[in-house]
Parts: C-alpha cells; sequence; structure tokens
C-alpha cells in the first residue's frame, strides 16, 4: 500500500452548512458531480469531503451514534505564530467554534484548536522544527 491518504472525509449534520464554512475560509470546491450530495475540496496533496453523516455511516456499514470523542484531529500548518493567530480569527469569523485559544506548546511552537460547524476538531500550528506548510 502508497504512504498516502488521497481523500479525508467528515461526515457532516448539514452539507450546505458545512460547505458554506469552508468556502467562508477561502477553500474552494470542485465543480461538478451532485452537489446536493456530496462536496469536493481539492487540497494541497489530498482532497476533503463532506458527506452526510447518515449516508456516510451507511455507506461503511456502521451505525450513526457519533458520541464521544472521535480520536483524531485535522491539522493546518503555518508558517508563523502570526499566522496561526491570522488564520484562527478567519475560523472564528467563519463561524469555528474555539476550543484552545493558540498559544506557546511544551515543545517549542504555536498551536491552537477550533471546531468546524460539526465539532471536527482543527489544530492549527506552527512547527519551528519541520516546515509543515
Amino acid at each position: 500500500m502508497k504512504p498516502k491518504i488521497g481523500l479525508i472525509t467528515l461526515g457532516v449534520s448539514d452539507l450546505a452548512r458545512s460547505r458554506s464554512f469552508y468556502e467562508a475560509l477561502g477553500w474552494m470546491p470542485q465543480q461538478g458531480g451532485d452537489a446536493d450530495a456530496i462536496a469536493f475540496f481539492p487540497l494541497e496533496g489530498t482532497w476533503l469531503a463532506l458527506f452526510p453523516v447518515t449516508d456516510l455511516a451507511a455507506d461503511a456499514g456502521v451505525e450513526q451514534d457519533g458520541a464521544g470523542f472521535p480520536r483524531f484531529s485535522l491539522a493546518h500548518n503555518e508558517p508563523s505564530p502570526e499566522d496561526v493567530d491570522r488564520v484562527y480569527a478567519e475560523a472564528l469569523a467563519a463561524g469555528a467554534r474555539s476550543v484552545r485559544a493558540p498559544h506557546g506548546t511544551e515543545w517549542g511552537g504555536y498551536s491552537g484548536y477550533f471546531a468546524d460547524p460539526d465539532g471536527f476538531l482543527w489544530e492549527l500550528a506552527w512547527n519551528p522544527f519541520t516546515d509543515l506548510t
């Protein structure tokens, strides 16, 4: 298996609301397909898909309980702490919920968390040791 993630799909409760949120962050959805059923956002190196949670659960053949912490977060790295602050403010202005304001970390970086409209956690970070931008 090639070590690559080609698509990340988030099961969302309101597709139109989630599409609008990511568009407000400046992301451009891929045109074509059934825009009322799924939204695709091409990213650098992978894609983000938004799919109604009931349909995603049915597609995977699992129960849709959605309870508890999902045990993962998504991350977006920026080239400086100031850029982390800027993107964090943009996310809040787009409708994100603040989870943990950006701050200096014990490992020497700078990081904060917000949640998208469905509660998916996004970490915004500056890493002084590895350029992940």
